[in-house]
């Protein structure tokens, strides 16, 4: 085995240097949080199977807002979760003073935020991808061809870490409370007889009309569906919900995890270029994903269910996608779908 004290006096190391791996079987790791639900649903195959390998690694989560700090801290597989915009006190004294075994950046571009935190926090081997300047910073450096999934650059931590052999585990989302109304909605709700659809998306460009959700409907007189929104969009949810009676009426979703119970038990989702892409890949549900003109994004960020079908609009803007596109698709799956044997109620 490698001298640690030669290891950590060089930069700018590979899998290449050292073919077995850090040499390092680590008690705790510092991960790097992105900002946005999708990214961290697909960084949680990394987390479940470093929890598999490792049964008493201590797992700490950096992350850089709200919305990911909050999906965290109900995670059992994480010993605790930092802010490292809120709550300062608790960031200098509870996070800055350890000394991690493992630091990792999962972020293959540039980021201040991140570049900093890296350098802030202290551990034994910090590990990044290879881009400008990470070589100032990194221990190893990771090498992967563009176009690698996101939720493969993540996994590859393991390979840094010696484990060549890797089976992908799938995404989850952590454990969170659901309401009443939201629990009743779940009980009645049958597995495999509705088409979910969600109206709604972060990012601009990611939004359809009314009129095309509603002649997307029209073509499937026989077919139940769920919408979907943000909070923002509910005005329209409830607008479709009562121009179509195949469409049924739905509690507005609390968190993530609501929304994930709900997507499990369907038949097939259709959305944007949105985390709900990656909520249907938790419970492997198929999915059409609508992807505005972004080749990195659709290959990157492209569903892992079985069951996909990505449709990439012409421009930055779904809206762009013909209708007639989405129905044919639709059709192609609920056809598909129909051919195979229909899982039992639970």
């Amino acid at each position: 085995m490698a001298n640690p004290k030669a290891w950590k006096s060089k930069k700018n190391l590979t899998k290449q240097h050292f073919s077995n791996g850090l040499p390092c079987r680590p008690e705790s790791i510092a991960l790097l949080a992105r900002e946005r639900y999708g990214d961290v649903i697909l960084m949680t195959p990394l987390i479940k199977t470093l929890r598999q390998e490792y049964p008493q690694l201590s797992i700490y989560i950096v992350a850089f807002n709200q919305i990911i700090f909050d999906f965290f801290s109900t995670d059992v597989n994480i010993k605790a979760v930092f802010h490292v915009k809120r709550n300062i006190a608790r960031y200098l004294t509870q996070l800055l003073p350890k000394k991690f075994d493992i630091l990792f950046n999962p972020k293959n571009h540039h980021s201040t935020s991140f570049y900093l935190q890296s350098r802030f926090i202290r551990a034994r081997y910090k590990v990044g991808h290879r881009y400008t300047n990470h070589e100032e910073i990194y221990d190893y450096l990771i090498d992967l061809a563009p176009g690698t999934h996101e939720s493969a650059r993540n996994l590859s931590l393991l390979e840094a870490l010696g484990k060549s052999k890797i089976m992908p585990c799938r995404p989850y989302i952590p454990e969170m409370l659901v309401s009443e109304e939201m629990s009743s909605f779940l009980e009645i709700l049958r597995r495999g007889i509705c088409t979910g659809i969600n109206i709604s998306a972060g990012a601009t460009g990611g939004h359809r009309s009314i009129e095309q959700w509603s002649e997307f409907v029209r073509h499937f007189p026989e077919e139940r569906f769920i919408i979907f929104s943000s909070q923002a969009d509910t005005g329209e949810k409830r607008t479709l919900e009562k121009l179509h009676e195949n469409i049924l009426p739905s509690p507005a979703t609390n968190n993530l995890y609501e929304v994930w119970k709900v997507v499990e038990k369907l038949k097939l989702l259709v959305t944007p270029d949105t985390s709900l892409v990656h909520v249907a890949s938790c419970s492997d549900t198929p999915v059409i994903a609508l992807y505005r003109y972004n080749p990195a994004d659709s290959i990157e960020f492209s569903p892992l269910s079985s069951l996909q079908e990505v449709i990439v609009s012409s421009t930055q803007d779904v809206a762009d996608i013909e209708n007639g596109k989405v129905t044919t698709a639709a059709c192609r799956m609920l056809e598909r779908l129909r051919t195979m044997v229909t899982p039992s109620d639970t």
